[in-house]
């Protein structure tokens, strides 16, 4: 039985990346001591160690990691074991070359880099399986072992091999998913453009063409690289599930990444973990929010781990700005708020070579205890052990937002009636509505389960497979509000139109028909009016012919002027939405805002502009995180005839707290 990750870890997780094989044993003596006095309880070793662990092929030298862990758990570090299989050594390209990975042009990468294989090579796949066996037998039963880390960032450099393996693996995923290859021609459609194939080995990658792929088999080969490289991940968790049956697995999610399906990859996770890397410059805290709640929702709620984070900033930008003072403590408190268990940066301490020897960590280059970036990590380390009850506590949304990553991939492959929408942009611009009225927000896929919501938005899901339209139907027949945005319900799973009138699984559901697309030139706006006011939308104007659904915005402007651009629509005991246009932040904000008045949904407390508000829940302790994003204090009045009590200031508050500028209050009640 896999234990829990609150029975492993029962507070909340703090470190970071730790890598001991770049420096010599007397420093790791000094790491130790500085882990403790930094309040760190977890470090993720051997990341990127093959090579040292696995000099030549089948011989191994486990002693300088064994003490390591030796020196670790005696200074009460956990550990994160990692299988070091991110990186393969040069010795493995060398003997075997057919584990390296091809470019789309057909030249094979090289070694000196990371993430240089195939996932599809037999090779590789053997050679992965041989050391994390030795890994696991030779640390199954070593008292720092916490949890395993499965690899590091699947796919981050590389998400496609076009190998003459990955070839052979892509019609061999094919048979399996048709059978036959009449049912692949029908699946594809084959007969437009004589496309039509005879034979399993006549199929290509889709690469190299004259002009446009077929967009079918275009979906699938993101299909296949998704399930090959999802296949390395289960290879290694069932070596490590028959040695180490009871210590929970997880690999590394990243920020807004598309190539890989992450609720998929999920079912598969004891811990849903990522690497979350804000600009600086960005100033939209709201974005990596809103993937913070992503990576809860991947499990239904289970809280998460941010597995890295800088402290100060990153090597990789074409500018690399550094957090300001408080940032980091602040965008951590954000973590923990919505759902992060854990709180883990890369690195510990700063590289003195390699390509990232410029990127922060806990440590800088002057191994200054007194400098200003290790001070900060050991405040919020040592705050974090205030918080005693909070691993393992969850929060409550009455909203739901529905995300697809294969949705991702066909909605902004070629050939579109515009070929420059963002299914992100479009996600981003709901949930920021949601996010500045401190309104809790979980994410579901098309056919999961909405009876928990009472207010769901599926931004322009252009593909509707078999059944989401009954679950979509069954949750506004109960009740629901239900939004639908643009370039919604066109296709099905094969990338084929729903014929029958756009968008055809959702037409009886939302009482309308769209007759025609009209995409908006870059420099195009139009105007619609509702309730009387005027806003400017851009990018596209569907042509809606209402079936039921009754207008409540309409187009001034151009050639479809007075035509529905939103429309409401009464079905069962609940109401559908579309909105057919790409409206104003000010339009959606008083969308949402009546939405959510009419269904009495509400934030935890009233806050000022740029505070973030957020309730996590555990038996019969409720924790309110206070944070303020804004340069001057504020003040937020409290829930009238409670006392709380301050975590981090250990008092008790009633009737209103203060919080400073890029600060942050925890009250417990």
């Amino acid at each position: 039985m896999v234990k829990r990750i609150d029975e492993v870890m029962p507070s909340i997780a703090f470190g970071g990346d730790y890598n001991p094989e770049q420096w010599d044993e007397n420093v790791w003596l000094e790491d130790a001591k500085l882990m403790q006095e930094a309040g760190v309880n977890l470090v993720s070793v051997a990341i990127f160690s093959w090579s040292v662990l696995e000099r030549e092929e089948g011989k191994f030298d486990f002693s300088w990691l064994d003490r390591v862990l030796d020196i670790l758990h005696e200074h009460g570090v956990g550990v994160s074991l990692a299988t070091a299989t991110a990186s393969p050594p040069a010795w493995l390209s060398k003997e075997y070359p057919e584990v390296l990975a091809v470019q789309e042009n057909g030249v094979p990468y090289q070694i000196g880099s990371r993430q240089h294989y195939s996932p599809n090579s037999k090779r590789f796949r053997y050679a992965v399986k041989q050391l994390v066996k030795e890994m696991a037998n030779r640390y199954k039963d070593h008292p720092a072992l916490k949890m395993w880390h499965i690899n590091n960032e699947y796919g981050c450099h590389l998400a496609e091999c076009y190998s003459d393996e990955s070839l052979s693996s892509f019609r061999e995923w094919l048979k399996n998913r048709y059978q036959t290859i009449e049912n692949l021609n029908q699946k594809w459609g084959t007969n437009f453009w004589s496309q039509r194939y005879n034979e399993w080995d006549e199929i290509q990658f889709p690469v190299n063409l004259p002009t446009f792929y077929n967009p079918s088999q275009k979906l699938d080969y993101k299909r296949f690289m998704n399930d090959a490289i999802f296949d390395l991940y289960k290879i290694e968790k069932e070596v490590l599930r028959e040695i180490t049956p009871d210590i929970p697995v997880f690999t590394n999610f990243m920020y807004e990444f598309k190539p890989l399906n992450y609720f998929g990859w999920a079912k598969e996770m004891d811990l849903v973990t990522w690497d979350s890397y804000p600009d600086p410059r960005e100033g939209k805290p709201y974005r990596h929010a809103m993937h913070h709640d992503l990576m809860r929702s991947l499990k239904n709620g289970q809280p998460f781990y941010l597995m890295e984070q800088v402290t100060s900033h990153v090597n990789w930008r074409d500018i690399n700005l550094t957090k300001k003072p408080g940032k980091m403590r602040l965008w951590s408190y954000s973590t923990v708020a919505r759902g992060g268990d854990g709180v883990m940066y890369f690195q510990w301490r700063q590289g003195k070579a390699g390509a990232e020897k410029f990127h922060g960590a806990m440590v800088p280059h002057s191994n200054d205890s007194n400098s200003r970036v290790y001070q900060e990590v050991k405040q919020l380390g040592n705050e974090l052990k205030q918080l005693d009850g909070l691993a393992g506590a969850r929060g409550t949304a009455k909203v739901a937002i529905v995300f697809d990553w294969e949705n991702w991939w066909a909605v902004e492959h070629e050939g579109k009636p515009h070929n420059r929408l963002s299914y992100l942009d479009q996600v981003y611009q709901y949930y920021r509505s949601f996010y500045e009225k401190n309104i809790a927000v979980d994410f579901v896929e098309p056919n999961g389960n909405l009876a928990d919501y009472q207010f769901v938005v599926a931004p322009m899901l252009y593909m509707i497979r078999d059944g989401d339209e009954n679950n979509f139907e069954q949750f506004v027949k109960n009740g629901g509000t239900l939004i639908v945005s643009f370039f919604s319900g066109i296709v099905d799973e094969q990338d084929h139109i729903h014929l029958g009138g756009y968008p055809a699984p959702l037409r009886s559901l939302l009482g309308l028909t769209v007759e025609e697309f009209a995409p908006m030139a870059d420099d195009e706006k139009n105007t619609m009016v509702a309730n009387g006011e005027k806003f400017i939308v851009d990018t596209w104007a569907d042509i809606i012919k209402l079936e039921g659904a009754k207008a409540i915005a309409t187009y001034k402007e151009n050639w479809y002027q007075d035509k529905p651009a939103v429309t409401i629509h009464r079905y069962g005991q609940g109401s559908s939405i579309y909105v057919g246009t790409n409206p104003s932040d000010e339009y959606l904000d008083q969308l949402i805002s009546g939405i959510l008045q009419q269904l009495q949904v509400r934030a935890p407390l009233e806050a000022p502009k740029n505070v973030e508000i957020v309730e996590r829940v555990a038996n019969d302790k409720t924790f309110l995180f206070i944070l303020n994003h804004n340069n001057d204090p504020v003040t937020v009045a409290l829930e009238e005839g409670t006392v709380y009590q301050d975590c981090l200031q250990g008092k008790q508050v009633t009737q209103s707290i203060t919080v400073q500028n890029t600060d942050v209050a925890i009250l417990v009640c």
